[in-house]
């Protein structure tokens, strides 16, 4: 944002470590003047606040988008690629084009509409990314919940 980019989004994903469901996208750009409180790596909050940021993150973002693809397509190609389709397809599903995306991890998924920083531990260090780290666990894990009320056995919602 320092440079002039004015809409800069945020983009991480859930569900490349577990053996079962999808693996969920999300992309959010950050209204500058409201940034929430607490942002963090998903991982590092609780449950609770994370279903409480996530109200407020789409509450108060300038734009949202969240994307998952399903454990069929991923065994049919491989999770990696599955999460940066996940990705782009969270990117493209955004009110507002970013002029610039940050994304967690390694890799920059290919077709995105706009120029993208890969960013190693991002959901630590950049509150865009935190955002979406956010959006893609708990809407990952209210999917898995859902499922698991029709698998109980598989322990899937826990």
């Amino acid at each position: 944002m320092r440079s002039g980019i004015r809409f800069v989004a945020g983009i991480d994903e859930a569900g490349r470590g577990p053996l079962a469901g999808p693996v969920v996208a999300a992309a959010v750009i950050l209204d500058p003047g409201k940034i929430p409180e607490g942002l963090d790596d998903s991982k590092r909050l609780t449950a609770k606040r994370r279903a409480e940021l996530f109200d407020i993150i789409t509450g108060t973002a300038l734009a949202c988008s969240i994307s998952s693809i399903a454990a069929p397509a991923i065994d049919a190609s491989n999770i990696l690629k599955a999460a940066l389709e996940a990705m782009r397809r969270a990117t493209h599903g955004l009110a507002i084009v970013p002029g610039h995306a940050l994304i967690d991890g390694r890799d920059v998924a290919p077709g995105l509409p706009c120029p993208a920083t890969a960013m190693i531990k991002g959901d630590q260090r950049s509150v865009s990314i935190a955002a979406a780290s956010i959006l893609a666990k708990v809407t990952r894990d209210r999917m898995m919940a859902q499922t698991g009320q029709y698998y109980p056995l598989y322990g899937l919602g826990s």
